[in-house]
């Protein structure tokens, strides 16, 4: 999974969020040797769901993503530069710094939170209020040289979808959201390794608009093939009193898939319902196959 860049001794890096970066390191992109785009995203993307367009091989990530966050460490595993962009920096996508000859270890996130992603080490990311968006990284080693090079980094999606699909013909006018509460997932990421790193319980809040059936969430994978334990998805009221509730338990979930629930949420469709409508698993075709399944 490591990568290797034989990078010049300067390596630029323009940010709009204020980067963390001594004031003698900060060049124009005209004065830099090397250049770094975050451009490459060979994976198709998981496809049109009210958030990015779908794309696929080939696509800016800048296109799929709102946010960049860059760190560099030394062969100590010291961090001696970090970097971050957001959707709206003229240089989003392109990075530039100065960096002393020798070797360090890259790493590259790009996300869709709220605010910067926290890359502590080479083995641990974390994201505000530990909420999981789609997100793609980059991880290698990166040797400065003396030579002049510019490099399109590739970067990989580090995310699983779970995606709800609603069959029902009528959703109970009283019902607002919907909460999704699961455990098994992750919301750490380790880039050495590519998957989560930690067991996390997430809550996630989705809130139901007219003529939406669609409800996804993210998490980290811990390893290729990984299940969420137990995924529980409440309907609420405008005042979070339950409407219905629906348990699913070992959700499998796989890296740069989406698993697909779909079904009658609300058995019929009335909120009187006290029969449980059915939920198949299926794969989105535009994605490798997973086995389907029929609660």
């Amino acid at each position: 999974m490591k990568k290797y860049l034989f990078i010049a001794l300067t390596l630029l890096v323009a940010a709009c969020e204020k980067p963390i970066l001594d004031e003698e390191d900060v060049v124009t992109k005209n004065e830099a040797n090397v250049i770094l785009h975050m451009k490459q995203y060979e994976q198709e993307a998981f496809g049109n769901s009210g958030n990015r367009a779908a794309t696929r091989a080939a696509t800016d990530i800048t296109e799929l993503c709102s946010r960049l966050n860059i760190a560099i460490f030394d062969d100590e595993g010291t961090k001696v530069k970090t970097v971050a962009q957001k959707e709206g920096d003229a240089s989003f996508g392109t990075v530039a710094l100065t960096l002393a000859a020798g070797t360090y270890q890259l790493v590259v996130i790009a996300h869709n939170a709220e605010g910067s992603a926290t890359i502590t080490s080479t083995e641990k990311v974390t994201f505000p209020n530990n909420k999981v968006t789609d997100t793609f990284y980059y991880y290698g080693d990166l040797v400065v040289t003396s030579e002049v090079q510019s490099y399109d980094l590739t970067l990989t999606r580090a995310v699983a979808m779970f995606r709800m699909v609603l069959t029902d013909e009528e959703i109970p006018s009283s019902v607002a959201k919907f909460k999704f509460y699961y455990t098994g997932g992750s919301s750490t990421f380790s880039p050495s390794a590519g998957y989560g790193c930690v067991n996390s319980k997430q809550t996630e809040i989705r809130t139901l608009a007219d003529g939406v059936t669609t409800f996804d969430i993210f998490t980290l994978p811990h390893t290729e093939e990984d299940v969420l334990t137990k995924l529980t998805v409440t309907a609420l009221d405008a005042n979070d009193n339950t409407v219905k509730e629906r348990v699913f338990e070992n959700v499998p979930v796989t890296r740069n898939q989406i698993t697909r629930y779909t079904g009658s949420f609300f058995g019929n469709g009335g909120s009187g319902q006290t029969s449980d409508g059915t939920f198949r698993l299926t794969a989105d075709p535009d994605w490798d196959s997973v086995n389907g399944y029929t609660f």
